[in-house]
């Protein structure tokens, strides 16, 4: 059963650039489509808000000259109220903006993700809200302790006034924005999510050449990311 929309609210980071690509990740294409529209095919299928999280208004309107955007796709700029270093981007910045507005629109829970995973499934997206309804707040783990928190579901008041104490206390690490007071369901990768993503591309993001040239070969060779 999908969440009322006002419930959750999908979150996507664009606001980093890579240096090995020499561009924004969001808007690098992979056999003519850019990154973020293969996401916005899967996020659409939900009844959830979709909202991507901008470093500038520039970079909006970069977008929008590169891509055609539903109407009901919105964007939410990074605010900087906390952070005062001009030509730097952080991840806890672009959360924090997010759910700073999110929690001013009423919403309680925020999907998160990175713009750089184009190979998201519907199924662990299905999952993953699925399993959040009765915690605060979903990460993904693997086996060896790593978190995924660029795929995970965060509480909306809470985590905009912690993101907030992170930006004021300079430690921007993303450790130090879960808080262990929440009420956390680390959902196993490998338990969980690889039944239903036998490969895990969904976990496939883009840093590099080598990555674009590996999605590339996953969709040629579509069996692999089934």
């Amino acid at each position: 059963m999908t969440p009322e929309k006002n419930d959750l609210a999908i979150l996507v980071l664009i606001g980093g650039k890579s240096n090995r690509l020499g561009t924004e990740k969001g808007i690098i294409k992979i056999l003519g489509k850019a990154l973020i529209s293969y996401q916005i095919d899967v996020l659409k299928k939900f009844e959830n808000h979709i909202f991507l999280v901008a470093h500038s208004d520039e970079q909006i309107q970069h977008y929008r000259n590169q891509l055609q955007f539903p109407r009901d796709i919105h964007f939410i700029v990074d605010d900087r109220e906390f952070f005062s270093y001009e030509k730097i981007n952080k991840p806890i910045l672009g959360i924090y903006s997010g759910l700073k507005e999110l929690n001013l629109e009423g919403y309680k829970k925020a999907l998160v993700l990175s713009c750089d995973l184009p190979l998201i499934k519907e199924e662990v997206i299905n999952l993953i809200i699925s399993e959040s309804k009765k915690h605060e707040c979903l990460i993904p783990r693997w086996n060896n302790g790593f978190l995924e928190y660029f795929f995970a579901i965060y509480p909306v008041k809470k985590g905009f006034e912690k993101a907030k104490r992170v930006l004021t206390t300079k430690n921007f690490g993303l450790v130090n924005f879960i808080d262990k007071d929440w009420d956390i369901n680390y959902l196993s990768i490998e338990k969980s999510i690889q039944p239903l993503d036998k490969n895990l591309v969904s976990f496939i993001n883009i840093n590099g050449p080598i990555d674009v040239y590996k999605v590339i070969k996953l969709f040629q060779n579509s069996n692999k990311i089934s």
